[in-house]
Parts: C-alpha cells; structure tokens; sequence
C-alpha cells in the first residue's frame, strides 16, 4: 500500500533518526566532549555556534568547550558577536591592564547597546572571572585575549579614537572630530537617520572615515609603548569605515549589508591572527547563522556569505572546525520587537521533520553529541532539512513559518551539540530568580 506524503515524512524522520541516534554520545559533563576535542586535533580556528542569542545552556557549553581548547590545546584568544569597545573592556579587564575595571560586573553593566543580555549576563560574568584567574600565571604576552568582532559600534569606536588620541597623537584628533561632526549630524539612531541620507547622498561621511584609518595606519609606529592600544585604535578606525559601509547599504536592501557585516568580523578575525602571531589559535563565538557554512543552506540562493564559508574558504589548511547547537524545547530570552524590553519566552517542541525533532528522537529526550564527518556521504542526509533559528527578535507563535533554515547539515557543520530542554540566560539587569545567581558561578559554567 502506497504512503501519503506525511507518512513519507514520519518514516523518512525515524529512519533518520536511527541513523543519527548510531551516531551519537552522550553529553552530560565536559569530559564527554572527548570526542569533539579529538576531532579538533591541531586546527586553529574553532568556530561555536548557538541557535537563540538568549539560552543559557548555550553559553555554558562554548564555555566547557573553550576552557578545554584553552587549557588543553594552547588557544589564544576569543572572538564574539560583539561590539569592538565593548569587549575590548573585558580584553583588558582579564589581563590585567592597570584601570580596567574593578571586576566583571562593573565592567558587562556598561553593555548597553541592545540586546543588552546577550553580553550583561550572569554567565559571562562566571567565564569573565575565570579568564581573570587561568591569565593570571601567565606572562602578558600570552594571556588570553577576548575580542568583539561587530561592525554595529560606530560611535562608540569614534568616541574611543577621540580619546586615544587625545593623549597620542592631537593633530590627528582633528581628522577622527572631523569624521564624528560629520556622522553627528545625523544623530545617533543605530545608523537609520545616517542610512535615510545616504538615499539622497550617495557617500554622505565615507571620505572622513576612510582618510581617519588611512592617518592612524601611517602614524601607528609612533604612538606608545603598549601595541594592544595602538591596534584597538586602528581596528575602532575600521570599524567606523565598515559600519559606514554597513548603514549606507540597509536602505538599499538584500543581501549586501549581511556581506558587509560577515566579511567585516572575518577581516578583524583576520587581523587578530596576525596580531597574535603565527602559532596563534582562536575560538569564535557567533549565531549559527554565521559560523555555519552558508553553502549548506539557502542563504547561498540570495548570494549570502557568511563568517563560517569564509574562514573555511580561506584557512582550510590551518584547519577550521565548525559546531553548531540546537535544542528541542525550553525557554528563551529575547523580545517581541527590535529595541524593545527582553521577555522570558517559551520555546515549543521543535517542528516535525526539522533536525531539532529529528535529534529529540535520536537521543531519546538525552543531550547528545553528533560529529558529523560520518554522515556526509550518508544519501537521505544530502537534502536540506530545517534547523530551527531563534533572533534577538521572537515570535515562538509564528515559529514554524519563519524559524527554520534549510539545512544540509552535514555539510554546515562538522559537530553538533544537541541539548534536549534549554533554558533562558540569567540577564545582568535583572535579578536572578531565587536568593542565588545561577550554577555558572564562580566557575562551574
């Protein structure tokens, strides 16, 4: 008797299933991360996902993951989904620098651009606090580093560059007030107003940004002693460039600001590197939106590239190592509307015939792990399949028609850490439930 097209589905999802669920090892503790750490081997970039931007469970497992690649395999520093100034604070609070912050709260409080939770939150303050601690054996050229890889902090960079030049370099300040009058003057609104002038003027403030980094890059030799500074004022320089860049493409709409913000983080992830040396070794930190391979979904139909094709394209030979995460159901924190307050939401159980769904029957409700190189030459694994993605901004009624990538996920990721029932991260603005903060503190991520 012929199937209809559901029970295609339902039998083609547990035929999966049983091949996945083969597959898979537990993930309970960090030492069950034993074989992805095997499979990293000698790779220098290690790119970790996460599906929402507001799991707890997420954050505390690149936190396991990295402890281990920072303890075990020599890794030197960490780049995020976040702002350069921002986390710049955090690079020199964990090392140390002299007045860089009386500790990490004080230090995530000043995280105010939203979505404020995604750094300000009680998670990193635990990881904040142990990067302190393993950097502070260790010699200051090899401590540590954290960096925010984002092209958003456009007048948070030009304020930095004042400033830093203010005491370096004054004939150059002229040229960074130049470029900050000219950006002033159509306030500071995440770039709408600066992006609605650029319809009418094609280029309204590229000259004065451009010419700004141009004059820094010349002059970087002379300024002082501590290189760290010298070069967080060149990458704030470029940042105001990029995001120029970036603002005056919203209007414009498709799929050219996501390039320019991609190709931004991976020429700053590039930039580090070099920075760090030629044995250095970095952990990124992003949306599985952008550390997954963009060819394994559709965004490459809309001419897409994002941070994971990019670094693989470009670093093969150094080794790159792709995890992407995903759950089945829980909570989430994020909002209803780009801006507005963050809300606790619930995550429902994930659509039928989506990978999340697919795993939840894999694992039996248990957290797995799931290296992928096994399942690439696997012929039902070569279609694109959903996996679901969670925004800042989240609808949970609205999931099933907007929330779901197509994804060939062997060829996105080389792992993936399922965790069956997530929960909300534990924001910094607002008081933890209960009389403690949550298990992740000091160190216990």
């Amino acid at each position: 008797m012929q199937r209809n097209y559901l029970e295609n589905i339902i039998y083609e999802e547990k035929e999966l299933a049983k091949i996945v669920g083969n597959l898979t090892t537990p993930l309970e503790d960090a030492h069950d991360l034993n074989p992805l750490m095997n499979y990293i081997g000698d790779a220098r970039y290690v790119l970790l996902g996460e599906a929402s931007h507001g799991t707890h469970e997420y954050y505390t497992w690149r936190m396991k993951i990295t402890k281990r690649l920072i303890e075990e395999k020599g890794f030197s520093f960490i780049a995020v989904e976040g702002d350069w100034p921002d986390c710049y604070k955090v690079n020199r609070y964990i090392k140390g620098y002299c007045v860089s912050g009386k500790n990490p709260r004080e230090i995530l409080d000043t995280f105010n651009r939203w979505p404020t939770w995604m750094w300000a939150n009680w998670e990193m303050i635990a990881f904040t606090e142990w990067l302190k601690y393993y950097n502070e054996k260790l010699p200051l050229n090899q401590k540590i580093g954290f960096y925010g890889l984002d092209v958003y902090s456009l007048w948070e960079s030009m304020n930095a560059i004042v400033k830093y030049l203010k005491k370096e370099d004054p004939e150059a300040m002229a040229t960074a007030l130049k470029a900050m009058n000219c950006f002033d003057q159509y306030g500071q609104d995440e770039g709408q107003s600066y992006a609605r002038a650029s319809c009418i003027v094609p280029e309204p403030c590229t000259k004065e940004v451009v010419s700004l980094l141009s004059e820094i890059r010349s002059k970087m030799k002379h300024y002082d002693s501590d290189p760290e500074n010298a070069f967080s004022t060149e990458q704030n320089a470029l940042v105001a460039v990029n995001a120029e860049k970036y603002y005056r493409s919203m209007m414009r709409g498709g799929p050219k600001s996501w390039n320019i913000r991609d190709k931004h983080m991976v020429e700053t992830l590039d930039r580090l590197m070099n920075f760090h040396g030629k044995n250095s070794k970095v952990i990124v930190w992003e949306h599985n939106t952008n550390i997954g391979d963009a060819r394994a979904t559709d965004m490459v139909n809309e001419g897409m590239v994002n941070v994971g094709q990019l670094t693989t394209e470009e670093h093969a030979d150094d080794g790159v190592v792709l995890v992407g995460f995903g759950s089945y159901k829980g909570t989430v924190l994020a909002s209803t509307e780009w801006g507005e307050a963050m809300l606790k939401m619930k995550v429902p159980p994930a659509s039928e015939g989506s990978w999340e769904h697919i795993m939840h029957m894999a694992g039996g409700g248990k957290d797995k792990l799931l290296l992928l190189d096994k399942l690439k030459n696997i012929e039902q694994l070569g279609t694109h399949i959903g996996h679901r993605a969670i925004g800042v901004v989240y609808h949970p009624e609205r999931e099933k028609y907007g929330n779901y990538v197509p994804s060939i996920l062997p060829m996105r990721y080389d792992a993936f850490l399922f965790i069956d029932e997530t929960k909300a991260l534990h924001p910094l603005h607002i008081t933890p439930d209960g009389k403690q903060i949550p298990e992740t503190y000091p160190f216990g991520f």
